[in-house]
């Protein structure tokens, strides 16, 4: 059964976090942890600081390969950043459960991170890694979200459409597939596979947090 936990830990026990240490009114936001053969690539977006000194900080880490600026919007500016395989602490103890990192974010002074698990097992495994990486983790929520039975108001068809559009990452941001692939995976045009997604959301929504009201829509 799928694990969701929100934690906090230290900022200085995360990678981003000790760069904001010369930083305190910067704030980061997590977009994306991948993983690669030799490198670990984070994306995430800065807001309300100095640029500049910001990338010079993050070039001068021992564990940073590369630095690139891809976009800004207002006062917020979108980073990606190679790290090496060396990286540790947090982001091995991520790894080594195969955790899904569904949202992260960070001050100066603590970093609050939304992640989910396979099983409570991998859980169990997580927290241990963090206790032999010494680790500071606050468990701040734990819940086991769960989607309805396929014989209730979701068709068959459009619960293996929600499922595939999920764990392909087409509900992540950004996007780790799309609906041409996802369509043609089901035979079915773009916007057939579009009609899925959308009745089987509104079906979802109806049993989950209107159920009185019912699914109107097939």
């Amino acid at each position: 059964m799928i694990v969701i936990v929100d934690i906090s830990i230290p900022a200085d026990q995360f990678p981003l976090g000790r760069v904001l240490d010369a930083f305190p009114d910067v704030e980061i936001e997590l977009e994306r942890l991948v993983p690669m053969h030799e490198a670990i690539i984070p994306l995430f977006w800065v807001s309300d600081g100095d640029t500049d000194a910001i990338e010079e900080t993050l070039r001068a880490d021992p564990v940073t390969k590369s630095v690139t600026q891809l976009t800004r919007a207002d006062t917020r500016t979108l980073y990606e950043v190679e790290w090496s395989t060396e990286v540790n602490g947090l982001v091995q103890a991520l790894l080594a459960t195969d955790a899904q990192l569904l949202a992260a974010e960070g001050t100066a002074r603590v970093w609050d991170f939304r992640i989910q698990f396979r099983s409570r097992g991998d859980l169990t495994r997580f927290r241990q890694a963090c206790e032999e990486r010494g680790i500071s983790l606050t468990l701040r929520r734990l819940y086991n979200p769960t989607l309805p039975e396929q014989s209730g108001s979701l068709s068959d068809e459009q619960y293996e459409a929600l499922m595939s559009a999920y764990k392909t990452g087409y509900f992540d941001v950004p996007r780790s597939s799309n609906m041409g692939d996802l369509a043609a995976e089901f035979g079915v045009s773009d916007s057939a596979f579009s009609q899925r997604i959308r009745r089987g959301i509104s079906a979802l929504i109806a049993d989950t947090l209107m159920p009185e009201f019912g699914s109107s829509e097939r």
